[in-house]
């Protein structure tokens, strides 16, 4: 038997990180997803990963103090030596959103390639919507204190005698 033949008779590529003439390696989808998670969730602009179901999903489970769901709006295939991701994100107002799936392409690709050795074919990154800041407490400011509308209601039957 060749020193680059299993005991099955298979040949394993020795030129991949993954397979080598000691043995192969085998990662789970589900590591590579929250990889993949992780280092979207890292890029300064994306406020939040997933569509709208998996948002209100994951808005549950942390009220219900659950721990958060890394992998949400990631979808991964993962071959022997390669990889393709798909991330759904929520953009922060004001961000370049071409420069954005850019950036989180960069730091998908280089996060899986270092940490586990596969090739990433692809990373497909579709933006579901974008989150405004818009601060609920300056509406509170505007609105006249509760005991201010129960004293014009007081008033009202006078005005209309």
């Amino acid at each position: 038997m060749s020193e680059n033949t299993t005991a099955k008779g298979k040949d394993l590529a020795v030129d991949s990180a993954l397979n080598t003439d000691h043995g192969r390696t085998h990662i789970e989808d589900v590591v590579v997803s929250k990889i993949a998670g992780m280092a979207a969730r890292e890029v300064s602009g994306v406020h939040a990963l997933g569509g709208s179901g998996a948002r209100m999903a994951g808005a549950i489970r942390d009220a219900l103090g659950t721990r958060t769901n890394v992998q949400q709006g990631v979808s991964v295939e993962v071959g022997e030596t390669q990889a393709a991701v798909d991330v759904a994100i929520v953009a922060e107002y004001g961000v370049a959103i071409h420069e954005l799936a850019e950036a989180i392409r960069k730091n998908i690709i280089n996060a899986i390639e270092r940490m586990t050795g596969l090739e990433v074919t692809e990373v497909n990154v579709t933006v579901h919507d974008v989150y405004l800041d818009l601060d609920d407490n300056d509406d509170e400011e505007d609105r006249p204190e509760p005991r201010a509308i129960e004293a014009e209601k007081a008033e009202l039957p006078a005005r209309v005698k």
